[in-house]
């Protein structure tokens, strides 16, 4: 590899360690703050199983696991009050690449980033304790759930991320639009493909049941066709 060529490697490499530092600390101070609220956030949490199974009983196994449970809801609290922190370091490391009338619209971007993020936790919180009547409904009367808090919140925060960046997809979709990696027509004649794509990701990363699948895949799929349309629209290439 040439000087010439190492040069802007390093360079990119640099600004990426930057970027990665200063969301890291975001999440740190943003756990800090949600370990301090970890029992009302952990009362939210299983606010849904509660609903589903008609207790609120959960145990825990170890000495050590009702400690973990909360540095997890700590963590995942912490991401979230983090995320415009997290998504504003990710679109300054790629404003380079764009035109300055385009890094100025870093305010908007972050600002929808965050809302979709967070409307997508929020809607899989609603879509969660349907999820919950499936899987526990599914053992009949011969199995008795007796469920363990770890793995009840390991699963519920897993269920609920998958939600928050599968909301992200259509705008990362308007990104590479602006930096030119896409057309509006190449989505557009991409759309079987794209819907097969959302049905079988919606289908792995849900619980199993129909009703949950479709509630993940119609509004992303709704998204991607908002999307070709605001790339026609707003992008001139």
């Amino acid at each position: 590899m040439t000087d010439g060529r190492r040069g802007p490697l390093i360079g990119h490499l640099e600004e990426l360690r930057t970027r990665i530092i200063k969301a890291a600390i975001a999440v740190v101070v943003g756990t800090i703050v949600a370990f301090v609220f970890r029992r009302q956030i952990f009362d939210l949490i299983i606010a849904p199983y509660a609903e589903a199974s008609g207790n609120d009983d959960l145990v825990f196994f170890k000495p050590t696991e009702a400690f973990a449970l909360y540095m997890r809801l700590g963590l995942f609290g912490g991401v979230i009050i983090a995320s415009p922190v997290i998504l504003f370091q990710l679109w300054r490391f790629v404003a380079p690449a764009l035109s300055r009338r385009e890094r100025r619209a870093v305010i908007p971007v972050v600002g929808v980033l965050t809302l979709l993020f967070v409307g997508g936790i929020a809607f899989g919180y609603w879509i969660l304790e349907y999820g919950l009547e499936f899987l526990l409904g599914f053992g009949g009367d011969q199995l008795t759930p007796v469920i363990g808090g770890n793995e009840y919140v390991s699963f519920a925060v897993q269920f609920l991320l998958v939600f928050g960046l599968a909301f992200e997809f259509p705008v990362f979709l308007y990104l590479a639009a602006l930096m030119g990696a896409l057309t509006w027509q190449r989505l557009a004649r991409a759309r079987r493909g794209a819907l097969v794509t959302i049905l079988v990701v919606s289908a792995v990363v849900t619980p199993g049941d129909v009703f949950t699948m479709l509630a993940m895949a119609v509004p992303v799929y709704a998204m991607y066709e908002i999307t070709i349309l605001l790339i026609r629209l707003t992008i001139r290439r």
